[in-house]
């Protein structure tokens, strides 16, 4: 394993979700001896909702999501990792169908009730007898498993685990949160992002939760970008078992849907700014928030343009005040922007605007903002009311070498 990001947190104490159990064990996808398949069991009557890649190249598993996902209801969750089974034709399928077949069969429920997730190499068929002894193993731990076991297990280039928690009450009854993510290369997301997971206790419709998962994904898990690529296998699915007790929650103006849905959008925060922190080969978080824009829509296109920017980024990396890269970022977006009524902050600090750089302006404290691990950028088109807030990490010689290393 890599050495461990500079921008690591360390990993919480998790409560249990009640009407949830897990499993890990290893089949053995790589030439390693870590776990590598994790199988969830779901309570009957929980409900699921999901988001995936707009890839044009998805994954058995994507595919079978998308299939499963209209039913509402959820019995269980395979994830592979070491390999994503993505773009391997009838054979990839054939495994992902066989794997959920006998998932269901051990726990007794119809296929459509199992959702799978698998990461890792593109293009090598997952090996069918590796994946279903792996979850008939992983069966027999149910009950076994630990948030941290399941959060490692489903990990390919991961430095460190990821998972946050968070609680809501609904109409007095307080409900628990747990989501757990990884993801460190091929982050783009574009209605996910690499593979995330949330379970609560809380009884809710799985249309309302569908509702809820989408709006949260739209400001926290398509936010964020590592590197401009999105994956074939990104899946974000919520589970929701019901065994809290409280009055179902059925619609937004339900009693306690608001803090629901404060508590679900701030643990996808927590989960997809993880995912930036451990970028390959990230030296810096940096959160770039656009305003004055024409909409919302069109500050999140200009705030995505700064952050993939490969010179924007490496010349963070380098703490190198060149806030012309974020100029040149913002006019490359194709939204509408008005050169002199642009301004630019680095860590609060104005360092243009009006269509030139301040008076007296003084590069010392922004190069000294730049040194730090927490980087700030502020942009106001002056246009409108849009605005929008993304996450991206800078650009290293760690990525180069990771990605050029990656299948050996």
């Amino acid at each position: 394993m890599a050495d461990v990001s500079p921008l690591a947190r360390p990993f919480p104490d998790l409560p249990e979700v009640a009407g949830c159990t897990r499993g890990t064990a290893t089949a053995g996808y790589k030439n390693w001896t870590r776990a590598d398949v994790t199988l969830l069991a779901f309570a009957p009557g929980t409900s699921v909702a999901g988001v995936t890649t707009r890839s044009k190249c998805p994954s058995p598993e994507v595919e079978l999501c998308r299939r499963h996902l209209p039913w509402g209801s959820a019995r269980g969750l395979v994830v592979n990792a070491g390999n994503s089974n993505a773009f391997t034709g009838l054979k990839g399928a054939e495994a992902c169908a066989r794997q959920v077949a006998e998932a269901a069969n051990l726990l007794g429920c119809e296929p459509a009730e199992v959702f799978a997730a698998s990461t890792g190499v593109i293009g090598v068929p997952l090996p069918q007898e590796k994946a279903i002894a792996g979850v008939q193993a992983a069966h027999a731990a149910l009950g076994t498993a630990s948030w941290l076991d399941v959060t490692r297990a489903i990990g390919t280039t991961d430095t460190f685990p990821k998972a946050a928690a968070r609680e809501a009450v609904i109409d007095g009854t307080t409900v628990r949160l747990v989501g757990f993510i990884k993801g460190s290369g091929m982050i783009a997301p574009d209605m996910a992002t690499m593979l995330g997971f949330t379970v609560t206790d809380a009884a809710i419709d799985p249309a309302l939760l569908q509702a809820l998962l989408e709006a949260a994904n739209g400001r926290t898990f398509s936010c964020i970008t590592v590197d401009g690529d999105t994956s074939t296998s990104d899946t974000v699915l919520a589970f929701a078992t019901g065994a809290a007790g409280n009055r179902p929650l059925a619609a937004v103006g339900d009693a306690g849907a608001d803090a629901f849905a404060a508590a679900l959008e701030d643990l996808c925060r927590e989960l997809a700014q993880l995912v930036v922190r451990d970028g390959e080969g990230a030296s810096r978080f940096i959160e770039i928030r656009v305003s004055g824009a024409v909409s919302d829509a069109s500050a999140h296109r200009v705030a995505m343009s700064i952050a993939n920017s490969p010179l924007v980024k490496t010349a963070i990396a380098g703490g190198d005040a060149n806030w012309g890269r974020v100029v040149m970022a913002v006019g490359k977006a194709g939204e509408p922007a008005e050169r002199d009524l642009l301004s630019i902050r680095f860590g609060g600090i104005e360092v243009a605007a009006s269509g030139m750089v301040v008076d007296g302006y003084d590069e010392a404290p922004v190069t000294a903002h730049l040194q730090g691990p927490e980087i700030d950028i502020a942009v106001d088109l002056g246009l409108g009311d849009g605005r929008a807030t993304v996450w991206t990490s800078d650009l290293t010689h760690g990525y180069i070498s990771i990605n050029a290393d990656y299948r050996s």
